[in-house]
């Protein structure tokens, strides 16, 4: 099991469903063996896969133990705590900050605290530039984005560092640069982030990591005791703080003022979003200054992956509103500035042949463009792409649903035909859907050969008009009950009928065998047999009578030759 990468698949639990490449606006799913992984090279840990996945197969890296040993260095550790907090959790800072502190931290401070650096750092920027596009680099997942598939676009993430990695120079810069930087927050790409620059942040949690560790420590948040040390540090937050909601960097930076009012800002949320927004525009021609907030997930990061809250979006939006502080005097210089270069580092696209094409197609029997369905099933959204993932071994033939139907409808239509016994399988409407040819070389008689001639068959005739015991067919349907009957005689045949439901109420199949033949067969042997045993029986009689004959004849003989006997020696003794 892959575990190195912030995202990965229980194999075991993974039901083939294909709901994560549907989901994944990248296509950063590779299906083998049935188990859908994830392609680390292509993946941007947005989490999608992970929210959306119905049995709960993709994972997120559970990083708590890292942060364990790094507790148990002796180095003092400070949480960057995401500003989303102030919306998931029902509780006074004092008492997160508490929980925090027993866990074992040194302090507790704001990622907002970065963010109002960022945002002072991008005015900075946009009142000395001329003209163009900038999109912010607030959102890891909207940055590889952009270096993996929008490579054109890489020049235009305005250079700045994202506010926790901002964050966390201004924590070292304040409490010394060997002390130790945890963030906190809904987030997965954070992990990657934390990862690629482990002198600032060594270890990245989410919220969902943060509740088990705190369940594990059977630590209760809300009545857990605090101090006067329970605050943040160095200070609280102002304006950063509504950096999680969609638009409020943007607010942020308006806040700190823009000197010619010359800047357009837009908000974006989502990748596909995002998307949508870059088709058709080439950013070397514009004139204009346009600043772009891209985050990836819908609404911003309230929407996080790792944000499992039952509260409603409104309220956490309300809550985080309501935590936010303003300030009246911004200043017009950053403390703390990060510089970051966006290096794009494009997906390899390979182009397929014609030919490379065509034979995948064929696998799946799309032989004509028509058969392209371009249905969707296998998560893909068209049958080209779909193809294109099967040649690039990232694809299964088994994940085309067309496919496999067409696969499933000749397995049975063969076996039907092999059945020596009549089969039919009747809809709701008493009308054919399937019927074998022993069915219909049973009951058509001299139809036969028309029909057999049909490419349908039977399909879509009605019941009642083929067989003589249509009534058990439509019983079947309304009770759902099934149906078994042996030596059924109606007119002049004998049948064995068993009749079972497919979906109550709706379809029903049906094994027909014509057993007249046989029964006849079974007459005529007992009407012999009943013959022989008559006439043994009257052979016995007649044995019996002739011999109890012989035995009169015999007992007379011998009275007579008794009392012969007896006279002979009567005159002897005289």
């Amino acid at each position: 099991m892959e575990k190195t990468y912030p995202v990965y698949t229980l194999k075991n639990e993974c039901n083939d469903c294909y709901k994560c490449i549907r989901g994944c606006h990248v296509k950063a799913i590779r299906i083998q063996g049935g188990s859908a992984s994830v392609i680390n090279d292509k993946c941007l840990a947005c989490g999608h896969c992970v929210t959306i996945c119905p049995v709960g197969a993709k994972k997120v890296r559970n990083d708590i133990d890292k942060v364990k040993t790094l507790l148990l260095t002796g180095k003092d550790v400070y949480v960057s705590l995401a500003p989303s907090w102030a919306g998931v959790y029902n509780f006074p800072k004092e008492k997160m900050i508490a929980a925090l502190k027993k866990l074992g931290f040194a302090g507790v401070s704001e990622t907002a605290l970065g963010a109002q650096e960022v945002s002072i750092q991008t005015a900075k920027m946009l009142n000395q530039a001329e003209s163009g596009l900038f999109i912010s680099s607030a959102c890891p997942v909207i940055d590889d984005y952009i270096r993996l598939y929008k490579p054109e676009f890489a020049k235009n993430i305005t250079p700045i560092a994202s506010p926790a990695l901002t964050h966390a120079g201004l924590l070292k810069d304040i409490y010394g640069q060997d002390i130790k930087v945890v963030f906190i927050g809904p987030c997965i790409a954070k992990k990657n982030e934390a990862d690629r620059h482990p002198d600032l942040i060594s270890v990245a949690l989410t919220f969902d990591e943060l509740n088990y560790w705190l369940k594990e420590e059977f630590i209760d948040v809300k009545n857990i005791d605090v101090n006067s040390d329970c605050k943040f540090v160095p200070e609280s937050a102002y304006e950063g703080a509504l950096y999680p909601l969609e638009g409020g960097m943007n607010e942020t930076i308006k806040r700190v003022g823009i000197e010619k009012d010359d800047v357009t800002f837009l908000g974006v949320s989502s990748l596909e979003a995002f998307d949508k927004s870059l088709q058709h525009i080439n950013p070397e021609k514009i004139t204009n200054k346009i600043f772009v907030e891209a985050l990836g997930c819908p609404g911003g990061c309230i929407n996080g992956p790792c944000l499992s809250s039952e509260k409603s979006r409104i309220l956490i939006t309300s809550d985080i509103y309501a935590n936010t502080q303003y300030r009246e005097d911004i200043p017009k210089e950053p403390k703390k500035v990060v510089p970051e270069e966006y290096k794009p580092e494009p997906v390899e696209k390979v182009e397929y042949s014609i030919e490379q094409v065509t034979k995948a197609l064929k696998k799946i029997s799309k032989h004509v463009p028509e058969d392209e369905l371009n249905c969707g099933g296998c998560g893909y959204s068209s049958c080209r792409e779909f193809v294109n993932a099967l040649i690039a071994g990232d694809a299964e033939t088994s994940m085309c649903v067309s496919y496999m139907r067409k696969i499933a409808v000749r397995k049975a239509a063969a076996m039907l035909r092999c059945m020596p016994s009549a089969v039919v399988i009747v809809d709701s409407n008493m009308e054919i859907v399937e019927a074998n040819d022993s069915f219909e070389q049973m009951f058509l008689g001299d139809m036969y050969e028309i029909f057999a001639s049909r490419q349908d068959g039977l399909m879509g005739a009605s019941i009642e008009r083929i067989v003589p015991f249509s009534e058990l067919f439509k019983s079947a349907l309304e009770t759902g009950k099934d149906i078994h009957l042996e030596h059924y005689n109606i007119k002049d045949k004998v049948y064995d009928i068993s009749i079972f439901t497919i979906e109550d109420n709706e379809l029903i199949g049906a094994v027909i065998e014509d057993v007249t033949k046989s029964e006849i067969d079974r007459s005529k042997i007992a009407k012999k047999a009943r013959e022989v045993i008559t006439k043994n029986i009257a052979t016995v009689q007649e044995i019996a009578s002739l011999l109890g004959e012989h035995m009169v004849e015999t007992e007379l003989l011998l009275n007579s030759i008794a009392e012969g006997f007896d006279t002979n020696i009567g005159e002897d003794k005289k």
